[in-house]
């Protein structure tokens, strides 16, 4: 498995003990404080609940030391109580891996999902049924698998596949029941249409890009900033003519939420920079003003 190769290299700087471990390591946050008119203090309980739910499964058949667990963190944040144990909520879902060579992190994914409709009542205990639609749990099952994936993809060219094969019969069965927030028609930003875009042949130049720009660039960028910053900008160039052809592209705009910053860092103060602006301008405008600071 190249992702372990590649965390074996760095793990005299992790100072890890070698023991086998589940592949996540996810910090878990819940906030009701929205929630007005009874008493939701029970829900603190969800916390745990998740957190147990996530951090102590294990996702793969890939053996995981406790130095290649992923990073991640769920917030979930209650917006309304449509009863006493049936609730609407936003989830949002970031995971990280190690940048070689480096003390630093950088984040593989960042999504926020406004859709989610679930009930929870005190005592209720979290069930791993994955072929079996659940409005809590197949969300949950939906995100371990994008993270596994998304993690996967910037250590081998297109390693997550399987990973997102499940999460994509895990949304094909939530679709099959009509449940919120899982359509691909009209839903430009639903988890079914997220993961109908990464399973889109159209999108490869986007999937590869995940494995060149996190390997390519930043594990290479302390070694050779100049010929990384000349990777990053063809990379970006290359994703012009994507940008053009498709008329939704959530999973585009993903990778730009999550990566802008560190893309204008990258370039920042470059002979490249201009070129980069002029692609950036096209690919990403929501980030026009950090693209502008990086010609400075």
């Amino acid at each position: 498995m190249i992702r372990a190769l590649w965390l074996a290299l760095i793990g005299v700087f992790l100072f890890a003990v070698p023991t086998q471990a589940q592949e996540f390591n996810c910090n878990v946050t819940v906030n009701y404080q929205a929630l007005s008119g009874s008493d939701y203090t029970f829900l603190q309980e969800m916390k745990e609940k998740v957190s147990e739910y996530i951090n102590k499964r294990q996702w793969t058949e890939d053996r995981f030391e406790t130095m290649e667990r992923i990073d991640c963190t769920v917030s979930i944040v209650f917006s309304e109580a449509i009863s006493l144990t049936q609730f609407r909520a936003r989830l949002v879902v970031a995971s990280r891996r190690p940048i070689y060579g480096t003390a630093q992190q950088t984040q593989v994914l960042q999504l926020s999902d406004e859709s989610l409709q679930f009930e929870f009542a005190q005592g209720t205990p979290l069930i791993y049924e994955p072929d079996r639609y659940h409005p809590l749990t197949s969300v949950l099952n939906f995100y371990a698998h994008l993270m596994l994936g998304f993690d996967y993809d910037t250590f081998d060219n297109q390693g997550g596949q399987k990973q997102f094969e499940a999460a994509r019969r895990i949304a094909d069965n939530a679709q099959a029941t009509g449940a919120i927030g899982w359509s691909s028609i009209g839903g430009d930003q639903s988890k079914g249409e997220l993961i109908a875009q990464i399973m889109d042949s159209r999108y490869r130049t986007l999937r590869t890009l995940y494995f060149d720009y996190h390997y390519g660039v930043l594990d290479h960028f302390i070694r050779d900033p100049e010929a990384a910053r000349s990777k990053l900008l063809t990379m970006i160039q290359g994703l012009v003519s994507l940008r053009e052809e498709v008329t939704r592209a959530y999973y585009l705009d993903q990778f730009f939420a999550g990566k802008f910053s560190e893309i204008a860092s990258v370039f920042r103060s470059s002979q490249q920079a201009a070129q980069a602006f002029d692609a950036l301008s096209k690919l990403d405008p929501a980030h026009m003003s950090d693209y502008s600071a990086m010609m400075n």
